[in-house]
């Protein structure tokens, strides 16, 4: 069993290019902006456009910035209707966040809401974060337009362990009974996360564990990261113990719990 290491800062802002370029390619093929996006049923496909154009613009916004104990105000975006238009206020949102990220480097500090993960504040982790946005947003879209693909096996791969150490990882009490949740892609990686009220730890395993998990989910890299951000049921995937587990994760909210 081999150890998913993190892309290098220039594969992490290539992907975020590449991906988001795919997610304008579906937008730019779908017949009516005003369909409904099934992954997210509140959002049309214009909605979703101007989620992910707001939060590239958002976040170069804030790695600019630099080192802050609290982010920037939020404005509404100014995205326009029309879908030529549209879509190339998409590409220049995509294109400030790259040039913040190129200007600052993986590792200059900035204000990010994973205050107390294992993901460091710093520019670096927010490029490996937006390449799961540009990745999960591009499923959205695609999905939208009949035209859903695999995930890309290089974004996959450290999607797991990106969510695992982002999202779940930190210093949050466990509100629940302790537990060992395991995730194991077919490609070869596997993970575990260990809750409790002392906090959340994720771990690259480097060998099948030697205490059992009391749940494991297994399937894909990109099935993994699909069931995570919740646009494909847990249930889809194998497991083995108790599954309700990862019910209970993907509905806590560590931040909440701080």
């Amino acid at each position: 069993m081999t150890v998913a290491v993190p892309p290098e800062f220039p594969v992490l802002l290539r992907l975020i290019e590449e991906r988001s370029a795919a997610f304008r390619a579906a937008v730019a093929a779908a017949p009516d902006l005003a369909a409904r996006v099934p992954t997210c049923p509140e959002w049309t496909l214009r909605d979703l456009v101007r989620h992910l154009g707001s939060v590239h613009r958002f976040w170069a916004a804030t790695v600019a910035a630099g080192p802050a104990d609290a982010p920037l105000p939020e404005t509404a975006p100014d995205a326009p209707r029309e879908r030529t238009a549209l879509l190339a206020w998409s590409a220049e949102s995509t294109g400030q966040l790259l040039d913040a990220l190129r200007e600052s480097g993986p590792d200059r500090g900035c204000w990010t809401w994973w205050g107390t993960s294992q993901s460091p504040r710093t520019s670096g982790a927010v490029a490996r974060h937006q390449v799961q946005e540009a990745v999960v947003h591009t499923y959205d879209a695609q999905i939208t337009t009949g035209t859903g693909q695999p995930l890309p096996d290089e974004a996959a791969l450290d999607g797991v362990d990106e969510f695992l150490t982002t999202c779940c990882a930190g210093t949050a009490p466990w509100p629940h009974e302790p537990a060992a949740l395991d995730c194991h892609a077919t490609e070869g990686h596997s993970w575990r996360l260990t809750l409790s009220a002392d906090g959340t730890r994720a771990t690259r395993l480097t060998a099948p564990g030697t205490t059992p998990a009391d749940a494991s989910l297994r399937g894909t890299a990109g099935e993994l990261v699909l069931a995570l951000y919740g646009r494909i049921p847990v249930d889809s995937l194998k497991s083995d113990g108790d599954r309700r587990l990862f019910d209970l994760l993907l509905a806590w909210d560590p931040e909440e719990d701080e």
